[in-house]
């Protein structure tokens, strides 16, 4: 059995799971998220916990096991908390203010680098040298942050560029160094 697929998922207070066949919309304080579950994964609730099963031991229905119950519980979580990222620019010049709902960066380029809020994302600059990142669906908040860092990505020589707070960036010596 799969030792992340047979944990239960407690559902705190506040928020409103329903399962409609294979379907789960979750709703909370922080925004509400739907998922379509594979037809071979079975979603059960009782008392405020929510098991995710499985038919049988075939390694497809193995895999998805886990991964139904991770994606359940990140929307649980996701609708409480919000899942967040932090990007740092580097550089001389290098930086970002936000007007409106557009995040507008100096990067190096001849020109400013504009990027529009999707809906369900917000972006808070609390500097001119770091953007956070943040709403309730975590795979479109990394993909955000993702598509943001993907503008200039660090340099290995100075490290320039735009990184993830918890990346280091392995440094190389220039061509003078032996």
């Amino acid at each position: 059995m799969s030792r992340i697929g047979r944990e239960a998922i407690t559902v705190p207070a506040g928020v409103t799971v329903k399962i409609d066949g294979q379907h789960v919309a979750v709703k909370g304080p922080k925004g509400e998220l739907e998922l379509d579950v594979h037809p071979n994964m079975t979603v059960s609730m009782d008392n405020g916990i929510i098991h995710i099963t499985r038919p049988d031991d075939e390694p497809f229905n193995r895999s998805l096991h886990g991964l139904t119950r991770s994606l359940v519980n990140n929307m649980v979580v996701g609708v409480t908390k919000e899942f967040s990222k932090e990007l740092q620019i580097n550089g001389v010049g290098y930086r970002a203010q936000k007007t409106g709902k557009q995040l507008i960066m100096n990067l190096g380029y001849s020109h400013q680098v504009t990027v529009d809020e999707i809906p369900g994302i917000t972006i808070d600059v609390p500097d001119a040298n770091r953007v956070i990142i943040h709403g309730p669906d975590k795979q479109k908040v990394g993909q955000f942050a993702a598509d943001v860092r993907k503008k200039r990505p660090p340099e290995p020589y100075k490290g320039k560029g735009i990184k993830y707070a918890e990346e280091t960036i392995r440094r190389k010596e220039g061509k003078t160094g032996k």
